[in-house]
């Protein structure tokens, strides 16, 4: 089997991460505000990174708020009310107890926190405070300088006085990319930092049509970071060079940018562009896979889930410079541009002119990108042997960066 390139020159093969000895059961609990919102991107990686856990052989939980109803609860999953106290804080009594009684309690090893900026990402430094329990954050994006930049007064002050000193307990970061680790370092945290990448369910291969209507697909939530003010402006300059293209904008609205985006849209007189709202699941699928293109025009990503999704179902991407997929590129599977409309521009006339023939065949090498190095087996067993290193000592793994 190929090995996997681990980003300092070790090779790694999904048979030697498997092959590896289980010495003990690691317990961990994971932390995260809420995955209520399937679109957004922390409720699918979380959840299915504590089921690979779970399938490597630890015992997981996972903590979140009861923010809203869940369409399905996973069996290892713990909801808790919200208490008193804005809403965007999460406030809740009943959680940041239950985690600090699992730290004390000398039965759990981890405490893994997701994202950052609610009481539930304070919530695992109090807990794992003077205890033997590991804390390990994963910032999921919420270190970079845009999203620092959002609301920055608030988050100065919440920094200094909740986030801070709780991120200041970790005893590891996990990083998604390598920009990722820099936007750690660049906060002032020297704690080892585990690059690991989320990972992707590579279903059923479904050829793409080979008549009919074109489409380029957007997909994610409607929110400024996402770059859609971006597309539809570029969506201006190219589509009556392709009428055989249509642009789909799907995902649900967020900060009420959305109806912003309709009124640029109408004030544009675009046409053959739709916006179809939240899809989830099979219609989600079927939407990648009836796209010949997928577009993120995105300022800020820590992985960006829709990338490897698209890719996944065989549907080459364009990605902004804002998302760390260099990778595009190398393997043959997309374009990686800079960020703004004129370089997107640029780009969907050169990719909207490909041949049908010539688009599958980069949809092609990113699946085959994706199922190689982007599996949850092989995430799962790589977050596994980062925690029994850090319960246990020795030598870090490769994919652990200590500089």
């Amino acid at each position: 089997m190929r090995g996997v390139d681990c980003g300092d020159g070790h090779d790694l093969s999904i048979e030697i991460l498997l092959k590896i000895e289980v010495l003990s059961q690691i317990h961990a609990v994971h932390v995260v505000p809420s995955i209520a919102e399937e679109a957004s991107g922390p409720s699918y990686s979380v959840v299915r990174l504590c089921q690979a856990l779970i399938d490597a052989g630890d015992a997981i939980q996972l903590a979140a708020l009861d923010w809203a109803p869940l369409v399905s609860k996973p069996p290892f999953l713990h909801v808790f009310p919200l208490g008193r106290g804005p809403r965007r804080l999460g406030f809740s009594p009943r959680m940041r107890r239950w985690l600090c009684a699992a730290a004390l309690s000398g039965k759990v090893d981890i405490i893994h926190n997701h994202s950052l900026w609610m009481m539930p990402n304070v919530y695992g430094g109090w807990a794992t405070r003077r205890t033997g329990c590991q804390l390990v954050v994963s910032p999921r994006g919420t270190l970079s300088a845009w999203a620092r930049g959002r609301s920055a007064r608030v988050k100065r002050v919440f920094w200094s006085l909740l986030q801070g000193p709780a991120l200041r307990q970790a005893a590891c970061f996990h990083a998604t990319a390598e920009r990722e680790f820099e936007d750690i370092r660049r906060a002032g945290f020297c704690q080892p930092v585990c690059i690991i990448p989320n990972g992707v369910d590579v279903s059923a291969f479904k050829a793409k049509s080979s008549g009919g209507r074109r489409q380029l697909l957007f997909l994610g939530r409607i929110h400024p970071v996402k770059g859609v003010d971006l597309l539809l402006h570029a969506w201006h300059a190219v589509s009556q060079r392709f009428p055989d293209w249509d642009l789909r904008i799907a995902g649900p609205d967020n900060l009420g940018y959305l109806p912003r985006m309709k009124a640029v849209a109408a004030e544009l007189k675009l046409q053959r562009i739709e916006f179809c709202g939240p899809l989830y699941g099979e219609a989600k699928l079927r939407a990648y896979s009836e796209s010949e293109l997928f577009v993120l025009p995105t300022h800020s990503e820590n992985f960006g889930m829709t990338v490897a999704e698209a890719l996944a179902t065989g549907t080459p991407a364009v990605v902004t410079r804002g998302a760390p997929w260099a990778g595009l590129k190398e393997h043959r599977a997309g374009w990686w541009i800079e960020i703004g409309v004129d370089p997107l521009v640029a780009c969907l006339e050169d990719a909207l002119s490909e041949p049908r023939d010539e688009l599958a065949a980069r949809g092609v090498r990113g699946r085959e990108w994706m199922r190689q190095e982007f599996s949850w087996e092989r995430v799962g067993a790589m977050m596994d042997q980062t925690y029994r290193w850090l319960v246990s000592g020795g030598s870090a793994p490769a994919w652990v960066r200590l500089d």
